[in-house]
């Protein structure tokens, strides 16, 4: 998959794939991270790509111009996303994840100051995402979340694609509690169950886990 992300600061989005699993995903081909930074595309000598809001108020607002000449200067595959980070963005779940991870590209438009002047929206009809009810300084980071989420779906990002068929949401449910060596730690145990190599009891005993941690933290997921 190709991900093209249209952002100010492409510094955050490369440093952050440094790492770890998406690094190895990087070197592998799994996926390819393009940066286009709407800077480049101004038609200003000072790079200008904010100005004050028409009809007063505070802050400035990015405008049209730079970000729009930006995405279409980006190479579109006929089987692509384009997806806008903004709080007034439908909720990211695992539902849209598996949504995006059928798609060949994403194109995410990164946000920052007071927001985007309406024609970006209106020219570009892009999805509006959020990942949660709360405001961050900039879009890089929601890009980032769903790079990462989206990217654990594709075949050969997981050493072994099982380990994200247990994960929290994978099923509607939270995931169970998991445990590793030592059996006894300052006197908290592995529950026997895990131990008896009884694979029938221990499948058993971990959806009852799942249900009760589900009901306990987030029983909205149960409806």
């Amino acid at each position: 998959m190709r991900f093209d992300v249209l952002t100010l600061f492409p510094e955050v989005i490369k440093d952050n794939l440094n790492y770890s699993i998406m690094k190895r995903a990087v070197d592998a081909g799994v996926i390819e991270i393009n940066t286009i930074n709407p800077r480049d595309y101004t038609l200003n000598k000072h790079k200008k790509v904010d100005d004050t809001p028409y009809g007063g108020g505070a802050g400035m607002v990015l405008m049209p111009q730079p970000y729009v000449d930006a995405y279409d200067a980006v190479k579109k595959l006929e089987n692509s996303c384009t997806i806008m980070l903004t709080p007034q963005g439908e909720t990211f779940n695992n539902i849209i994840c598996a949504e995006l991870a059928n798609y060949k590209q994403l194109i995410l438009i990164c946000g920052h100051y007071e927001g985007f002047d309406e024609r970006i929206r209106e020219i570009i009809k892009p999805r509006e995402v959020s990942i949660g009810d709360f405001v961050l300084t900039g879009g890089e980071l929601p890009a980032l979340c769903i790079i990462d989420s989206v990217s654990r779906r594709l075949e050969g990002t997981l050493g072994k694609i099982e380990s994200m068929e247990e994960d929290s949401f994978s099923d509607g449910l939270l995931e169970y509690p998991q445990y590793t060596k030592p059996r006894d730690f300052r006197g908290y145990k592995v529950p026997d169950v895990l131990l008896n190599g009884n694979h029938k009891d221990i499948a058993k005993f971990r959806y009852q886990q799942k249900l009760e941690r589900t009901k306990r933290r987030r029983p909205d997921l149960l409806k």
